[in-house]
Parts: structure tokens; sequence; C-alpha cells
């Protein structure tokens, strides 16, 4: 029998001051049987972080053809294609051929040896921008983490503050590429 997704709800309250984007979220999340806590929370701050009335979640992790996250406008062109990981040169030559921009997100212990060994081939790709998660704000966000999640997020000057009840984290990306 095949395992089958867990579906987890969130409910965001977002002003993004740097972009001049406000709006309420209702969003569905389908964890894939296969995919970790921590990517699925990077998964929801990447949303976050470029939010747009366009942008969906793609199948990502059960269909390779699409991104984990892309913003496609009303003439099927992809305005946006979000990955998640430390992912091959070929993957992401895909996405650059077929978007107008690619934001790869990083995550976990080994990116910094990721990045050494495929810095100078990623350069190459001009409609790429890369940006890591910290390993401490990943385990932060994945004790957010429910079925049920209802978070105020406030973005200005590149910081993100993700407020959760009681709980309010302050989430940062590093710029790679």
């Amino acid at each position: 029998m095949a395992l089958k997704a867990t579906i987890y709800k969130a409910n965001i309250e977002l002003a993004d001051m740097d972009r001049n984007y406000y709006d309420s979220l209702q969003l569905t999340i389908a964890q894939h049987p296969s995919e970790t806590p921590q990517r699925v929370m990077v998964r929801l701050m990447a949303f976050i972080l470029n939010a747009h009335q366009d942008l969906r979640f793609g199948k990502g992790l059960s269909d390779e053809t699409e991104a984990a996250l892309w913003q496609v406008n009303y003439s099927d062109e992809i305005s946006l294609w979000i990955e998640l990981g430390q992912l091959d040169e070929k993957r992401l030559k895909k996405a650059c051929n077929q978007a107008k921009a690619v934001k790869l997100y990083c995550y976990g212990t080994s990116v910094n040896t990721w990045w050494s060994q495929v810095e100078q081939n990623m350069n190459k790709f001009d409609r790429l921008t890369i940006e890591q998660f910290e390993p401490s704000t990943c385990e932060a966000l994945v004790k957010l983490l429910s079925r049920n999640m209802d978070f105020q997020c406030s973005i200005q000057d590149g910081q993100m503050w993700l407020t959760s009840g009681e709980e309010t984290l302050l989430v940062e990306t590093i710029k790679l590429k």
C-alpha cells in the first residue's frame, strides 16, 4: 500500500513592505511521503518570501518536470521558477531555459560543501539567484510545523519576522548568488 501525503493548512497574514505586497493567504501544503518536515517549512517560507497572486505549489518531488513553486502568467509563461535543496546543474539549467527568473533556496548542514563544488558552474546562469537558510533557522521552523498553522508575517529591509502564537522568529537567508 502506497503512503499518502500529509496535508497541512496555513493561514498567513502577510505584510511585505519591501515589495508593497499585503495579503491574507490560506495555503494547503501536501507533504510527499519522502519529504522532510524541514523541506515543508522551507517550501512554505519560499512561498511567503515570493508571494504573488499567480504563485503556486508545483508537484515538486512527485514530478520532476515541475518546480517546487512557480509563478505562471495567463500566457503560460513561467515568470518565476523556485527550487529547494542542493540541486545539480542540469536541473537548474532546464529551469533557467524555461523561466524568466529562477530562485534556489538551499538548506541543511552540507550547503557550504555543495556550494564550494558547484559555485563556478552556477555563476554562468544569469537568471539564477541562490539563497541559503541557516540550519538553526530550519530547526526553529520545524518546531512551528503543525497540521493547522496561523502566522503573522512582516518583511522589511530583507528581514522576515514570523509570529505563531507567542513565538516570534527572525527568518533570514544568506545570499550565495
